[in-house]
């Protein structure tokens, strides 16, 4: 009498799919004694997220008509700016902002990004350490944190909103630049909105139709195409 495998010993586990988790590259391990650089892995571990992670924030679903005045804080230096600070000075702006106008009176948005991994090699600080350790000897540090390097004219925060909360704007900007080190400069724009056009080209080009909105953008509509899309957009306009 033969007994089945599966009832002696039982069913066997469901195959489960694995699952690919993409790794955050901060963290280093070496595979090789060499001091090549070459022979450095890079996985995640405990310092691989950085501090900020909201880049967005207040009414950021605003159409680009409703919020015509930007105000920029803007890098004097050449510098790395660490994720900390960023979040420091993104959460100043904004309780400022929402403290004073209200929470859906401005769209707020962080234009540089932490992706550069600073290393450090930590020392012994105990008494005798100079016995212990090696010195320079093998000093490629551990990452340490993220940091986002910035150039002199590099815009760090911008804010778009109405003209009548431009006041409260500007002051919240100047409280978020003691958050960085080094200085920087808020400088009141003269575009609409986000967008790459004038205040006074964005209303003539909108009352003649050549512009869509998109968002907190807007497009650009082409006098060239299909003649039927021309005489669509007239057609538009005048009613």
């Amino acid at each position: 009498m033969s007994i089945k495998r599966d009832q002696y010993w039982g069913a066997r586990p469901k195959k489960t799919k694995w699952v690919a988790v993409p790794l955050v590259a901060t963290v280093t391990a070496r595979t090789s004694r060499t001091q090549s650089h070459g022979t450095v892995v890079v996985f995640q571990g405990p310092n691989g997220h950085p501090k900020i992670r909201i880049f967005d924030l207040g009414r950021k679903k605003a159409g680009v008509d409703e919020f015509p005045c930007t105000v920029h804080l803007i890098s004097d230096e050449h510098e790395q700016i660490s994720s900390e600070a960023l979040e420091a000075a993104r959460i100043t702006a904004n309780k400022y902002i929402v403290k004073v106008a209200g929470k859906d009176s401005f769209h707020m948005r962080v234009r540089v990004h932490p992706f550069h991994v600073t290393r450090m090699n930590k020392m012994l600080s105990c008494a005798g350490a100079d016995r212990l350790q090696q010195g320079m000897r093998g000093a490629f540090g551990k990452p340490q944190g993220l940091v986002a390097r910035v150039h002199i004219g590099q815009v760090l925060l911008s804010v778009r909103t109405k003209d009548n909360n431009k006041a409260v704007v500007i002051e919240a900007l100047r409280r978020a630049k003691y958050k960085f080190p080094g200085r920087q400069k808020v400088l009141l724009s003269n575009k609409w909105g986000f967008t790459k056009l004038s205040r006074e080209d964005y209303v003539v080009a909108r009352q003649a139709g050549m512009l869509q909105p998109d968002g907190c953008y807007v497009k650009y509509l082409a006098e060239k195409g299909p003649l039927q899309a021309f005489f669509d957009r007239q057609e538009r306009l005048a009613a």
